[in-house]
């Protein structure tokens, strides 16, 4: 999940979209070579045991965000927050005013496998 402040992205829209190419070319090294990103790991000490990081990196979906709709994940959470009363606004009122899928979309397109 990425998250970003609204002024930021509208003042910074290339530096938006260069940190978010990162996030996602970090994912997909994950899914591609998860043994090359446990060494990391281990290398730098973010998980100092290789088996624990290698088992981690091996059994999370990375390459989800290219199949997943974010739109119905928002969506679904939005509408249990609202049950619940800890939003106010409906969840299409969430999606239509505090979404902005064009760099998504965009990086999608671009970095096809």
């Amino acid at each position: 999940m990425l998250a970003a402040n609204r002024e930021f992205v509208q003042r910074y829209p290339v530096t938006t979209k260069r940190a978010m190419r990162a996030i996602l070319k970090a994912a997909d090294l994950c899914d591609s070579e998860p043994l090359k990103v446990a060494r990391f790991l281990s290398d730098k000490l973010y998980e100092p045991r290789y088996q624990v990081g290698a088992e981690v990196v091996k059994s999370l979906p990375y390459n989800r965000w290219r199949e997943a709709n974010p739109e119905d994940t928002i969506r679904f959470h939005a509408l249990r927050l609202h049950e619940v009363g800890m939003i106010k606004n409906t969840p299409q009122k969430l999606i239509a005013q505090g979404t902005d899928w064009r760099f998504l979309n965009e990086l999608k397109r671009e970095l096809k496998a």
